[in-house]
């Protein structure tokens, strides 16, 4: 297992843009394409986002500390927080509409995990009330 690279983050919008960079430097460096590696910066704008809006409740109510390693052939993220947990079992299946291809359409919210399971290999949630929210993504390489 490759030595875990970790950044910590204000839970700031601007700082998103960061975390992404920090992990396409992270997938390059361990020889994922750069299909793979557009994926991991959507799923960590995502996850980011939500991390921020959700358990934090809005900008500067907390930090994000943000790591990757390459295990093998997987990419491994995990973004950890403190903010609220939640259960991600009860978030739905987004339904798009039948006239999705035209963006105006298309209800904004509700569809970053949809997002993540998607773009990644493994989406994983753990949940603490003492040591706080994980979630773990992967990437495998091809």
């Amino acid at each position: 297992m490759d030595v875990q690279h970790v950044l910590t983050v204000p839970g700031r919008y601007e700082e998103i843009q960061k975390v992404c960079q920090f992990m396409a430097d992270g997938a390059a460096v361990s020889g994922l394409d750069q299909t793979a590696i557009f994926h991991i910066e959507l799923a960590c704008d995502e996850a980011c986002t939500n991390v921020i809006e959700h358990a934090y409740g809005g900008e500067d109510r907390g930090e994000m500390t943000v790591s990757w390693q390459l295990d093998g052939r997987s990419f491994i993220i995990r973004i950890h927080d403190n903010g609220r947990s939640f259960n991600p079992d009860t978030v739905p299946v987004p339904t798009l509409p039948p006239d999705a291809a035209e963006p105006e359409n298309v209800k904004v919210g509700g569809l970053g995990i949809h997002f993540m399971r998607q773009l990644m290999d493994e989406v994983r949630f753990e949940f603490d009330d003492k040591s706080g929210n994980t979630l773990t993504l992967v990437k495998k390489k091809k």
